[in-house]
Order: C-alpha cells, then structure tokens, then sequence
C-alpha cells in the first residue's frame, strides 16, 4: 500500500510538472515574423482545416468527376517581347500557367516561372503539359527579378529557376523557409519575404502580402515554409500578382486598404473544381471578378489555367465560365490572354 502511494504521488508530480512546464514552453515561443507562425507552420489570415491524405485520396478514388483533357494543344507563339520597356510602360505576356513576363520602367520580372513538361517531383509522372510555352526560354529578354508565390511544383520548379539563375542571374524572392530548397539546389541569387516586405529594385518597389493558400513539397512539410502574392509599384501604378490563391475577404480587404492605384492584376481562374475540397485554397472565375472589383483594379488579367490539369474540370472551362461571368458586368476589363501574346497596358 505504501508503495503504491508513493509510486502514486511521484506520477502525480509528474503530471503536474509536465501540465505546467510544456505549456510555458510553448508560451515562450515570440513569433519573430509579420506572418502567422507557431514555430513549426505558417497560417493564413483566414485559417481552413487542412485536408488529410485519405481525403485526397477520397477525391481521386471515389469523387473524381474529372473531365478529359487534351494530350496535347498546338499554340502559337508570341512575337519575342522587347528588350526593355520605355519608362512609364507596361508589357505583359501571360506565358503560361502562372508564369507571366512583366516588363515596366525598363525591368523585366517573371512570375513562378515555369518550362518544364511536368509540374511534379520525378519527371516520368505528375501533372504534364498539354501546350508549349507561349515564349521560347531562348527569347525571354534580360530578366532582372523572378517572384516565386509559394512551393507546390507547378509555381516552384527547380529546372527552370536553375536555368534561369546561369543564363541571367535574377533575384529571385521567395518566402520565408524557402531558401534551404533553393540553396540545396545550387540557386544561390535569393532573399527569403515576410509578409508585408518590401524589397526595392532599380525604384520598384516589390512587397510580399498574405493571399489564402498553403505550402508543401511532400505529405511531411505543409505549412512550413510562407507564401502569399506581390504588389509591384512603379510611377505608372501598381501591379498585383496574386499567385495561388483561394478568396479571402481579410487579405483582399487589406490589400485594398493599403493600395489605392492598382492598375493591373494577375488573378487565377483555374482549377477550382471540385468546390468541396477546392474552395478554400482556388478561385472560381466569379470568385475572381469579385476580387478585381474589390481591389478597384482597373484591369485584370487570367492565370492558372489551360496548362496542366491539376483539377476537375475541363481545359476550356474556366475560360468559358469567366466569360460568361463577365457578360453579366460588361464594365468589368478582365482579359481572357493568349498564351505568349504581348500586351500593353493602355495609358
């Protein structure tokens, strides 16, 4: 009985030391960053649960719904953009995907630059290209700035970022956590963001902000390392490049709050569908004019589409249901681009 007691008492102290101490410990964690971070994992402004493998797996085996897509669509390629913009000049090609070429005040930036004919870890399997980039890797002009969203393959691709970094050297801005991949990698000319960062190039000013999305390379890393989209200011306005991102009505509140000229944005369209397991972290089209509207973005711009099929719904869909969304607010500019086409943004 004695022993027992004792044996008792001692497990009971235990206890109490362990309720006591783990919860100091873990209060003593002071987020050093603008971003949500717990120490281990980032989270959005909006947090949504995250969706576990068996749910993945519930999607693909028993609720996939996915419509065909091509093997392959013959495009044609763009003209071969301009050495440089004039000052006051915007340039614009969506290449594909999430990749576009923004030429402005004589700098040339890529978003999530993207030529590989996989989005995947291994290159005999994954998501795959069903159309060329709209401009050759031979005919990007000098680029000065590569913007990276966040980590998933068909935003972050080693091959590309490695070809880019020997033949122009950009810098290239990642978010937080991200540089250990890219150093492993051999790409050295990198600055990891926090949100709200600003960097500033050649008198453009280049800011990270929250969007409503997640990362991982694997099952075993969501959460670990930041992304979000960038706002590029010039004398001519503000740009806005939403990466990947599912509607937030918190982020999209607080970029408009803090800019009042946005004069073009990147928005995503595509790969949306099924809503149950999509909404959160991908825009639907109308979700998207919802958020040109709100930005007071003079004009928008389609990304995130047409390239891989990472979803449900068909190839030809997200274009068809933006316009027919569009129908409905014929004051609204929000160009469906050709891939590689060059545009200008009208003064």
């Amino acid at each position: 009985m004695t022993i027992h007691t004792k044996q008792h008492y001692t497990f009971s102290l235990l206890v109490l030391l362990l309720w006591v101490t783990i919860p100091s410990m873990a209060s003593d964690f002071k987020n050093p960053y603008n971003a949500p971070y717990d120490g281990q994992r980032f989270y959005n402004l909006e947090p949504f649960p995250d969706k576990s493998f068996f749910t993945l797996l519930e999607w693909k085996l028993f609720k996939n719904e996915a419509k065909n897509w091509p093997n392959w669509v013959d495009i044609q390629r763009g003209d071969k953009p301009v050495k440089r913009s004039k000052k006051g000049e915007i340039i614009y090609s969506v290449i594909n995907h999430a990749t576009v070429l923004i030429q402005v005040d004589g700098v040339n930036i890529l978003t999530d630059p993207m030529w590989s004919d996989r989005a995947s870890p291994v290159s005999f399997m994954g998501p795959k290209r069903v159309h060329q980039p709209g401009l050759a890797f031979e005919d990007l002009p000098p680029i000065d700035l590569v913007i990276i969203s966040h980590n998933h393959y068909d935003h972050l691709d080693i091959p590309t970022l490695q070809r880019l970094s020997k033949v122009h050297k950009p810098l290239i801005l990642v978010g937080l956590k991200n540089g250990d991949l890219l150093r492993q990698e051999g790409i050295e000319n990198f600055k990891e963001v926090d949100w709200y960062q600003t960097e500033t190039l050649q008198k453009l000013k280049v800011t990270f902000l929250p969007n409503q999305h997640w990362s991982a390379r694997s099952l075993w890393d969501k959460f670990e390392t930041l992304w979000g989209g960038f706002i590029i200011e010039s004398k001519r306005g503000q740009m806005y490049f939403a990466g990947d991102t599912g509607y937030g009505d918190t982020f999209i509140e607080e970029i408009k709050s803090r800019y009042k000229n946005i004069v073009l944005s990147f928005l995503p369209i595509g790969a949306y569908a099924p809503r149950w397991f999509m909404k959160p972290a991908h825009m639907n089209p109308p979700e998207a004019i919802k958020a040109h509207i709100q930005l007071k973005s003079k004009r928008s711009v389609g990304i995130h589409f047409g390239t891989f099929q990472l979803t449900d719904e068909g190839r030809d869909e997200p274009v068809e249901f933006l316009k027919k969304e569009l129908a409905k607010t014929p004051s609204v500019d929000f160009q469906v681009p050709e891939f590689g086409k060059m545009y200008t943004l009208p003064r």
